[in-house]
């Protein structure tokens, strides 16, 4: 990959993608095998933009994808990792923020559904809905019923109501 292209392509929208990973991955390691495995798909997938859509809104969706994708894969494979059986006081690594809140959040996050962690994600990042629903492939008024529902649950795994 040449680092032209990451500079002025990919490291702009590093901390959207950094975001992406993290609420799909249980330990560092696995966060920096999705963020290579994110990278390297944007730049072998450069050619295929067809420039009707943002390149921004490319990239979410594209990664997005990708760790979809690579959670798919993971789960058919039966593949089990170390961080797989710990609970998440044991996985110190992957506390990526010096604000506990925010790591709570992260892990509150990462117990919705894989396209409510995307949703939540986009709408975090102050996305319009229509902008979510051209990433995620829905449309708008379905984002916003769906974003109430996510707050309502992230709500209640906050506030200790369910696991």
């Amino acid at each position: 990959m040449s680092s032209d292209f990451y500079t002025s392509s990919i490291l702009p929208f590093a901390p959207i993608i950094i975001k992406i990973c993290r609420a799909y991955t249980n330990t560092q390691e696995d966060f920096e095998d999705y963020y290579q495995e994110v990278c390297l798909q944007i730049w072998r997938s450069r050619d295929n933009f067809r420039q009707d859509a943002k390149w921004s809104t490319w990239i979410y969706r594209l990664s997005l994808n990708v760790c979809l994708t690579l959670l798919k894969k993971k789960k058919n494979s039966h593949q089990q990792f170390a961080s797989d059986y710990l609970p998440a006081e044991f996985t110190e690594e992957n506390r990526a923020f010096e604000n506990e809140s925010l790591n709570q959040l992260y892990d509150a996050i990462r117990q919705l559904s894989e396209i409510d962690r995307a949703v939540i994600l986009l709408y975090l990042e102050e996305k319009s809905y229509k902008e979510i629903a051209e990433i995620i492939g829905s449309n708008t008024n379905n984002i916003g019923v769906r974003i109430k529902r996510i707050k309502e649950r992230l709500k209640k795994i906050l506030d200790g109501k369910i696991n």
